[in-house]
């Protein structure tokens, strides 16, 4: 038998080519209809995707506002004013790297006494003696 004889033979009155290209339409077209069903279930994971993107770049949006409101300089003066009267260090405050062993030793020398003013007097003098 030649292939030209499988071809044109019969079953039930319908030629094996012609049903083999029936099986052949019938599953392309199941084929498609998957690929189409999966792309649809993508393309909703990326509409999902997409507005869980919009809403954190509005939550970010929104968290930037309330750092930069909470950063303003007017709200943060008047809370270092608020707090014991405090107010921007002068320069008389301010000692020289040399004068912070000194400060350091007599802490040392006074564990449970803070600082005394007389130490930072003679530390503020030693940087005003030294610009």
């Amino acid at each position: 038998m030649n292939v030209s004889g499988i071809l044109t033979r019969r079953v039930r009155g319908f030629r094996v080519l012609d049903l083999a290209a029936l099986a052949l339409v019938l599953s392309l077209a199941l084929l498609v209809y998957a690929f189409k069903t999966a792309a649809g279930s993508q393309r909703s994971d990326i509409a999902d995707i997409e507005s869980q993107i919009h809403d954190e770049a509005r939550d970010v949006r929104v968290l930037r506002a309330q750092v930069a409101q909470l950063e303003s300089p007017a709200r943060l003066e008047k809370l270092a004013g608020g707090y014991a009267g405090q107010a921007p260090v002068t320069a008389r405050q301010e000692i020289t790297p040399d004068a912070l062993s000194q400060v350091a030793q007599e802490r040392n020398a006074l564990p449970s006494a803070p600082a005394s003013n007389a130490v930072l007097a003679d530390a503020a003098a030693t940087n005003e003696t030294a610009q």
